[in-house]
């Protein structure tokens, strides 16, 4: 059973089975927590990990419609516990809606010390090699950082490059498709650098009208043009010494491009009608949804301009590459909607978390926000159901993983990439991940320690 003592919670109204079960193992090598009511089990999830949860129909709770969102909260939040259902005689309806929401297995009670021990053997051998635990605070706090949630290696190189950037003073460009975002990450490199003091300042270019772009950004005197009534402080001269972050940079016209360049390199601008030189030290974020190098070649977007934005670029994955950060985002917004609207929800149920797994996600972290939001609004119980979603996530097609690699890769590194997307997309389940590969269990442990994989 591995060095660390097996780690079993115990939900029965009396503490019998608590008691009983250290005694069917080696002494030290079980330990065992022992509740009277399901209402207080997720607590006990939050806390530490369980390797099996025994639910005893007879625990303290109001109708069997509470234990069985339970068990499908606890299937969802933590897959690696097993879950053995005890019931009575005349339960077995309730056994069978206990199976369908992801019990291991059921028994009848009352139950032999050795039919049981047989049974938390057996689910222990059978359970997944790795399966994170959504419902532990810890571990979901580590997959935060700043404002943004995600665990996958697509999200940690990001962290990674964040960190880069707020460590020097030069131009970034933060790609990636709508919804991914973009915003996020440059809040990110703004405060953790050393202008976190100083203001920061977002401005949508593609949201405003083009004839008023420039005069958003480096401010205009009074009587510059028609409705110019007074003079006007742009985002570069407010920001002074902060950040300034462009998004939907390819919007922009070639003349305010031909102005940012100018500030980009002499650090200095004029208002719009205005005769008086402007200094301006602010630290330019870009980003933008499109192809800046196609926009480039198309004409479309000045090349010198380019080059200055894009000295340090970040890429923001699409959620459909970021493998695992389904779950870690449905637990912080569902937690954070939760709040905003009074409800109490805890989870989602089993069917719901495959439909929403395997959607595509086209939108993105917005479209996910924006589903779940909507889905705490309409839910009236403690779970989320299908019912609760949209029909394009209902009805819609089955997401394709796809892994996309460069040419000109090495082939090991090709195949060690390879082999940690699928390791990723399996929940780290190495007989799952060897199937998928094509290879033997064997083969994939060994060219996990070839290319020295921490799994």
């Amino acid at each position: 059973m591995g060095k660390s003592p097996l780690n079993i919670l115990c939900v029965e109204k009396t503490p019998g089975l608590a008691r009983r079960v250290p005694g069917m193992f080696p002494e030290g090598s079980v330990r065992v927590t022992t509740e009277k009511s399901i209402d207080k089990v997720v607590d006990h999830f939050e806390q530490e990990a369980f390797d099996v949860l025994i639910l005893s129909s007879a625990a303290q709770a109001g109708e069997d419609k509470d234990r069985i969102e339970l068990l499908e909260l606890i299937t969802a939040g933590s897959p690696a516990t097993q879950i053995l259902f005890l019931v009575k005689p005349n339960q077995l309806r309730l056994a069978m809606s206990a199976l369908k929401a992801g019990s291991y297995h059921y028994a009848k009670l009352p139950i032999e010390d050795q039919e049981l021990k047989l049974l938390i053997e057996t689910a222990l051998e059978q359970r997944p090699e790795y399966a994170p635990n959504f419902l532990l605070k810890e571990e979901v706090e580590k997959t935060k950082f700043e404002q943004m949630v995600g665990g996958s290696t697509a999200m940690h190189q990001v962290y990674r490059q964040i960190r880069q950037a707020a460590a020097t003073e030069i131009p970034v460009y933060i790609s990636g498709e709508t919804g991914t975002g973009k915003d996020l990450a440059a809040q990110a490199i703004h405060q953790l650098s050393a202008r976190s003091a100083r203001p920061y300042l977002p401005v949508h270019l593609g949201a405003l009208p083009p004839d008023l772009v420039a005069g958003e950004l480096f401010g205009h005197e009074k009587g510059a043009f028609t409705g110019a009534t007074a003079r006007y402080k742009g985002s570069f001269e407010q920001a002074n010494k902060g950040t300034v972050f462009l998004d939907e940079i390819s919007t922009i016209s070639e003349k305010v491009q031909i102005i940012l360049l100018r500030l980009l390199e002499a650090k200095e601008f004029y208002r719009i009608g205005g005769r008086k030189r402007i200094r301006s030290d602010v630290r330019v974020i870009a980003a933008s949804n499109e192809d800046l190098q196609q926009a480039v070649s198309q004409g479309a977007f000045r090349k010198d301009l380019y080059f200055r934005l894009e000295v340090l670029q970040i890429h923001m994955p699409p959620l459909r590459q970021r493998h695992g950060d389904v779950l870690l985002l449905l637990e912080h917004f569902i937690t954070n909607y939760s709040r905003e609207h009074g409800k109490n929800i805890l989870g989602v149920s089993p069917e719901c978390l495959r439909l929403l797994s395997n959607y595509e996600w086209p939108g993105n972290v917005r479209e996910l926000k924006n589903v779940i939001m909507r889905a705490v609004v309409l839910c009236q119980g403690d779970i989320i159901l299908p019912e609760h979603l949209t029909d394009r996530i209902r009805y819609g097609h089955p997401k394709v993983p796809l892994v996309t690699l460069p040419i000109g890769q090495p082939l090991a590194a090709a195949e060690r990439e390879m082999i940690i997307r699928t390791l990723e997309y399996t929940g780290h389940n190495k007989k799952r991940t060897a199937e998928i590969l094509g290879i033997s269990r064997r083969a994939l442990y060994n060219k996990i320690g070839k290319h020295g994989l921490s799994v």
